[in-house]
């Protein structure tokens, strides 16, 4: 048995077994690189299906922008609009104010006074006149108290002229509220 030489053999399975260990080394590095390319290519995969689904996302995303923007101007347009017909609704209610204004001050005119000037702020009515005597103010300001269209009278001054002695007429001043409420709810009484 000694003069066997198992040299040979052992050298053959050492290079066998080298070759085996580079074959697993080799495997394992395209296996490695198989799966790292495949795990590359899942994620490329992935990040183009979620940027595409952003662009989507950021396509609605500008049309809901353009259809906010369609609504917000709707909504100018709609509060213009109703504006508009609040203006032409109060215009319509106080129509007949006027008239009602000016019959409301005749009818409630008592002899021996006149107006001179009359001046209407909105609601609120200033009134100059020359009376004879301060009672004729006074009974016009009764008359226009108790008028449904006119309310709170409300005198200024009465004085009378030193320059005009033949006269002796008084200078007043007065104030009253005309209710334009009042003239629209008889209005649409009236109507029904």
């Amino acid at each position: 048995m000694a003069g066997i030489n198992l040299l040979p053999w052992r050298e053959a399975a050492r290079k066998k077994s080298q070759q085996q260990f580079v074959m697993s080394i080799v495997g394992a590095v395209a296996v490695g690189v198989l799966a790292v390319g495949a795990g590359y290519t899942y994620m490329e995969g992935r990040i183009s299906y979620q940027e595409s689904r952003n662009a989507y996302i950021q396509a609605e995303i500008k049309r809901l922008d353009k259809t906010l923007e369609e609504i917000k101007t709707l909504d100018a347009n709609k509060k213009a609009l109703l504006d508009r017909i609040a203006v032409i609704e109060k215009l319509q209610s106080t129509r007949p104010g006027i008239v009602h204004l000016f019959d409301e001050m005749v009818n409630a005119l008592p002899k021996g006074l006149y107006l001179t000037h009359l001046v209407q702020e909105e609601n609120k009515i200033k009134l100059e006149g020359k009376a004879e005597s301060s009672a004729r103010v006074s009974s016009y300001m009764n008359r226009l108290n108790a008028s449904p269209w006119l309310s709170s009278s409300d005198l200024n001054t009465i004085k009378v002229d030193p320059k005009d002695d033949k006269s002796r007429l008084r200078s007043f001043k007065l104030n009253v509220n005309q209710l334009l409420t009042q003239a629209g709810d008889k209005e649409s009484e009236n109507g029904n």
